[in-house]
């Protein structure tokens, strides 16, 4: 039977309504196992959870392309019956409270079935169809404490309103310890000395081995974060930390973190309330930091155009030393870094193409334990030929051509990973000031050894590959040599027996395509004079095989390794 097309049109936007309603139900279904598993300290099982949601949008979305196909037939690549199609699936999301992540739903289809390059408005939402949104919250948020009692009084009920099967070991001291530190950091943002208002939003957030209670402080004019962080302990549920700084919480919502679990009815008003906190985030990090990576792609893709139309700057080559296997490049006036795979890769690099793919797929599924730069996987971007230096595009073209090609007056990108700019170590340590270098130093090792906390070896430890942070935190961003832990052998470098074995240029003794010979790092980290000396007087086991190995036997020994995303400044003196 032939369909007219208004009737394709309904009977498809249903179909895709119905499966983002399965998405959404499957999503919220494992986000909210992490509460049981913050109770029941499997941290294992949480980790688990936290792969099957990445994965899930994929196995949804391919699902609704399957059975659109069949529904529509020959007329799949009907634009005319997909433009019906938008205008139908508006109205049927009209009254959800996740419209924003159903309209990026729609465009993952549209762009499975269409492959399309640039904007197409008519089938895809090129912006929100709503000018506000489209339904309005039963209750607010948050919870919000407007009593005025003591500072340890409030946050004693605020921590009550937050119950687990494990009980706290001592709510009533928990709470004076955050409440001390609270009120001593009050004269200093130029607040009152007393509390008027605590707002706190009533979705407990979860990652790695911590649950957090995320808020905000009205004193005066003054407005300040509060996060509290959770610990289950052999005691009970205690207050491991308190971060009071915008920076702090920042930092907690990195775009060098893997995704929070925390239930989010409304997303949009809950990024709001995060962004209140972290005004120099964009929405679309936060998006993704709770999970919503996808509708976090299409925040980067609206943020990045809408920079567009308001600069004549061009994209330029990034600061830094050249890299072998991609092009990357980025604007002035816009602190995202574009990062293109070449198309063959000079000597010494022996990866390939699908390999380096491969190893950015491993950090999106892996923890990024605060250390590795967030990539966000984009296709068939498009821009005018303009923006684009004639040096930079030239080497796109003759040495990027597999995913570049120029289309009269404009540039299409078919590939490319989109990362947040950072300053590149070895120009940090040459441009900083003298203290921030030996601070930047000292967190380059500790970088090396919660990278191998977190079951990874960077592979290519030079200076080049690292970069700083806005908040001084080091961080690794280059992922081609980049491999699990657990698959390299550390090995001691043997003494030579005979003056031919000790006169040797090559290797006398066996060594196997995973063996790593620590000793040998400090000729590669590219550390000179007085910062050499504090690098290795600060983190000299990390030139030992035994260190590697220590962290080896206890990753397969089924150990998650706790890697805390604050400071000990933050902490509360019992958990010390």
């Amino acid at each position: 039977m032939d369909h007219p097309p208004r009737d394709l049109a309904d009977r498809s936007a249903a179909l895709i309504r119905a499966g983002f309603s399965s998405y959404q139900q499957q999503f919220t279904a494992l986000t909210r196992l992490a509460k049981q598993r913050f109770e029941q300290r499997d941290w294992q099982g949480l980790q688990e959870d936290a792969t099957d949601r990445l994965d899930l949008y994929k196995l949804v979305v391919d699902g609704v392309v399957v059975d659109l196909r069949v529904l529509l037939g020959d007329r799949v690549n009907d634009k005319s019956i997909w433009a019906f199609m938008k205008a139908r699936y508006s109205a049927l999301i009209a009254d959800r409270k996740d419209w924003d992540l159903a309209e990026t739903f729609f465009n993952s289809i549209t762009r499975r079935i269409f492959s399309t390059v640039g904007l197409d408005p008519n089938i895809e939402y090129v912006d929100t169809d709503f000018e506000s949104p489209p339904t309005t919250p039963v209750e607010p948020v948050y919870r919000a404490y407007t009593d005025h009692r003591a500072a340890a009084e409030l946050l004693e009920q605020v921590l009550a309103d937050y119950p687990f099967d494990v009980p706290y070991a001592d709510l009533q001291g928990d709470a004076a310890a955050a409440a001390a530190q609270l009120t001593a950091h009050l004269p200093e943002v130029g607040a009152l000395r007393s509390i008027e208002r605590i707002e706190m939003l009533r979705s407990t957030f979860y990652r790695g081995q911590r649950a957090y209670l995320v808020g905000r402080v009205y004193s005066g004019l003054a407005v300040i974060p509060l996060v509290m962080a959770l610990a289950n302990t052999d005691a009970g549920i205690v207050v491991d930390a308190v971060l009071l700084e915008e920076d702090d919480v920042s930092t907690l919502f990195s775009f060098t973190r893997a995704y929070f679990h925390v239930e989010a009815e409304r997303p949009y008003d809950l990024v709001r309330f995060l962004a209140d906190l972290t005004p120099r985030k964009r929405s679309a990090e936060l998006y993704i930091s709770i999970g919503y990576n996808k509708h976090g792609k299409t925040g980067l893709y609206r943020d990045l155009f809408r920079h567009l139309a308001v600069t004549d700057q061009q994209f330029v080559f990034a600061r830094g030393t050249r890299g072998l296997v991609m092009v990357a490049f980025t604007m002035p006036g816009y602190d995202i870094v574009f990062k293109v795979i070449r198309d063959s890769f000079d000597p010494p690099k022996q990866t390939t193409r699908q390999s380096v793919m491969d190893k950015y797929q491993l950090v999106f599924r892996h923890d990024r334990a605060g250390r590795l730069v967030d990539a966000q996987e984009f296709e068939h971007l498009k821009f005018q030929r303009r923006r684009f230096t004639d040096a930079l595009l030239a080497e796109l073209v003759t040495e990027a051509g597999r995913s570049t090609s120029v289309e009269g007056d404009h540039v299409v990108i078919d590939h490319a990973y989109l990362e947040r700019r950072v300053i590149p170590l070895n120009l940090y340590v040459r441009e900083a000031s003298d203290r921030a270098a030996r601070a930047a130093v000292i967190d380059y090792g500790q970088t090396i050894k919660d990278l191998a906390a977190a079951d990874i070896f960077p592979g290519d430890m030079l200076l080049k590959n690292f970069g700083v942070t806005r908040h001084g935190r080091v961080v690794f961003y280059d992922y081609d040599e980049l491999t699990l832990l657990r698959e390299c052998t550390f090995r001691v470098m043997p003494e030579p027996t005979t003056p031919e074995e000790e006169m040797a240029s090559e290797p006398w003794f066996s060594v196997g395509q995973s063996d790593i010979f620590p000793e040998e790092f400090r000729s590669f980290l590219g550390l000179t004079g007085e910062l050499r000396r504090l690098f290795e007087d600060q983190h000299a086991e990390i030139f030992e095989a035994r260190f590697w190995a220590s962290i080896q036997d206890r990753i397969a020994a089924g150990e998650l390794i706790d890697i805390l995303p604050y400071g000990p400044a933050q902490r509360l003196q019992h958990q010390n």
